[in-house]
């Protein structure tokens, strides 16, 4: 086994980064392969906190060279803080960071454009950073490429090009269009973090399967923001599915072996869009502030709702799911009962499929569960109350995935791994 994929299975924020933490103890890579500094990972290690942005989390493992891949789009100023606050923690000493010179580049007219659409009437609830417009340029082949950063007259006349397409619509939105050496000038302050890193990591990624060593691939977002498989429009400009590790990073399919995915105890959602099991009440401002739920990146508070089900069965679907990482159960502790939504009420009758392409019209069905006490000192499934025992065995029943690992409480050490998924038989063809 040597190529695990770590993808969210709800609406992003799933603990993401904890998880890949604790597996890349074992790996010798780690790859993100899409988004860009919209997804923000935060990771605590014997009480210290460090949020990421950009560089896979990881980076926390001395012995994993950290990879962004191709289907990244990366701003060069965050990037180069990530990296100056890293190396004064001293944790890039003796180790690979690697960025892809495919990765289209983050500009300062992408977050201004993302920053006016976002005090509209069409806002979505982006981040603000600039991602959705990125992705956009890259899709009208008139994106920016990191490689771009080795060449001068290179960026200047991308920027020109784009810049000449962005005028027009940043000028409807009530702004100024920013010339196009003040956009270069801004990139060009970050050169000397990030040229050196620069490279085809597609090719160190393929290098790394083929030698037998571990690789593991970092989701961003969740399955449900994907653009192609969530809640459209609501989504994000990537792909955030399993299947996008492969174009993101430049490996085929049947380099895969495993994929596992990330579901929170209960559910969240950043922004706008549908979230039928969500909690506008006392219960889910508690578990809101029990879980810190406010966005790593911009500080919004999460809406939070109970677990949904059906949309977990559906990310197990779209990505192919050989087992789940259950995260936050300790967010739960302390509650009288705990509701679960295990079907759906719909104008064509009751489905436990999950709907969704038509969930404004969709009643959750729910079923409850008593509450339990507290979970942080478990370190086994047998050290858990009876009560969220029962609800770890109805979540991987209903699910249809295998429990990988449970996270009871924000510290690495607060972690029940079930199953390794470096040991799972190797896929054929792979």
């Amino acid at each position: 086994m040597t190529a695990v994929v770590i993808v969210g299975a709800q609406w992003g924020d799933e603990g993401k980064g904890k998880v890949v933490d604790i597996y890349t103890e074992a790996a010798d890579m780690v790859v993100r392969y899409a988004g860009g500094p919209n997804a923000g990972h935060t990771l605590v290690v014997g009480g210290d906190r460090l949020v990421v942005r950009l560089i896979p989390s990881g980076i926390l493992r001395p012995r994993s060279a950290c990879l962004l891949g191709q289907g990244m789009v990366v701003d060069p100023e965050t990037l180069s803080t990530e990296i100056a606050e890293l190396e004064r923690r001293g944790l890039l000493v003796d180790r690979d960071l690697l960025v892809s010179d495919r990765a289209h580049m983050i500009l300062p007219y992408h977050v201004l454009v993302d920053t006016l659409r976002e005090q509209g009437a069409s806002a979505i609830g982006t981040t603000k950073r600039g991602v959705g417009p990125c992705y956009e340029d890259k899709a009208a082949r008139v994106g920016i490429r990191m490689g771009a950063l080795r060449d001068a007259a290179r960026l200047r006349a991308g920027v020109e090009v784009a810049l000449a397409r962005w005028a027009p619509v940043i000028r409807s939105l009530g702004g100024g269009v920013p010339a196009a050496d003040e956009v270069c000038a801004h990139v060009r302050r970050f050169e000397g973090s990030v040229v050196s890193r620069l490279t085809d990591t597609g090719a160190r990624v393929d290098e790394a399967i083929s030698a037998g060593r571990r690789v593991l691939f970092e989701g961003a977002q969740g399955a449900l923001l994907d653009v192609d498989h969530g809640t459209y429009p609501f989504v994000t400009s990537s792909s955030a599915v399993a299947g996008g590790a492969c174009t993101g990073a430049g490996v085929g399919p049947s380099r895969i072996d495993a994929v596992v995915g990330l579901t929170k105890a209960y559910t969240t959602r950043v922004g706008g869009g549908p979230f039928p099991t969500e909690l506008e009440d006392d219960v889910g401002e508690l578990i809101r502030r029990r879980g810190g739920e406010f966005g790593s990146v911009t500080g919004r508070p999460r809406r939070t709702g109970w677990l949904d089900l059906p949309a977990l069965r559906y990310a197990r679907r779209v990505n192919g799911l050989d087992g789940i990482a259950l995260t936050k159960l300790d967010v739960l502790s302390g509650l009288s009962e705990v509701r679960v939504c295990v079907a759906y009420r719909t104008p064509a009758g009751e489905t436990r499929d999950f709907p969704i392409d038509d969930l404004a019209r969709a009643e959750p069905v729910y079923q409850t569960l008593p509450g339990w006490g507290p979970v942080d000192g478990a370190r086994s499934l047998g050290d858990l109350p009876a009560s969220a025992r029962a609800y770890v065995d109805l979540v991987v029943r209903e699910s249809g995935c295998p429990l990988f690992l449970l996270s009871v409480g924000p510290d690495r050490a607060a972690t029940i791994v079930a199953r390794d998924p470096w040991d799972i038989p190797r896929r054929a063809g792979g």
